[in-house]
């Protein structure tokens, strides 16, 4: 409408890059809530954490903060198979336990007719 050099036009701005809105992001991680819940069952102590870092999967990853929401993830499935782990030796130690205790009581044997 105006020449470039007019008074009217006002001054030139260099280009402005717009945000691009819908560009590539990461998937949201897994907040692997199964796993979570999988603590209250075999290891209730690690139950608090694992529910807070499952919690915390979908804000950090609403922030941007890809790398922060994919870990919280890997760390509620790690706690998740960690107290899978410890409930399996324990239950083990258990057996191994019951099994030496019916073995001494069987070898102990009526002494009595000496």
């Amino acid at each position: 409408m105006y020449p470039a050099s007019s008074p009217l036009s006002g001054p030139s701005f260099p280009a402005q890059t717009m945000p691009t809105y819908g560009a590539a992001q990461p998937a949201l991680p897994k907040s692997n809530a199964g796993w979570a819940a999988a603590t209250i069952i075999f290891f209730w102590p690690l139950a608090f954490a694992a529910f807070n870092h499952s919690a915390r999967v979908y804000p950090l990853w609403a922030t941007g903060d890809y790398t922060g929401a994919e870990h919280a993830s890997d760390r509620t499935k790690r706690l998740g198979k960690t107290a899978l782990w410890i409930f399996v030796i324990l239950n083990a130690m258990l057996i191994a336990f019951y099994i030496l205790m019916i073995a001494m009581v069987a070898g102990a044997g009526d002494y009595s007719s000496y």
